[in-house]
């Protein structure tokens, strides 16, 4: 019985291996990028050039606790929360 105790640790291993792979792979990046996209949102200032993940360019043209008001052309704004914004125009490639 003394033996088999070793031996289920072993199995355990490649399991183990596999997980921290996937987390320097995949979890920590995506972490890395949220934590910017979050301090880019926090940072936002009027006239900032943004991209909604909707897919609507436009500008900042007024700033609330949880909203944007973007500006997408002449006389036409718009209201978004500020989880909405997907990036700054220019830099959504980089992802």
């Amino acid at each position: 019985m003394e033996g088999g105790a070793p031996g289920a640790l072993i199995q355990f291993v490649p399991f183990i291996l596999i997980f921290a792979i996937f987390y320097f792979l995949m979890i920590a990046p995506m972490r890395k990028r949220q934590k910017a996209l979050q301090s880019m949102v926090a940072n936002l200032k009027k006239g900032d050039a943004v991209i909604t993940q909707g897919g609507l360019y436009g500008e900042v043209s007024g700033l609330k606790d949880d909203s944007v008001i973007l500006k997408l052309g002449e006389n036409v704004k718009v209201r978004v929360a500020r989880s909405a914004i997907a990036g700054m125009q220019g830099q959504e490639d980089q992802s």
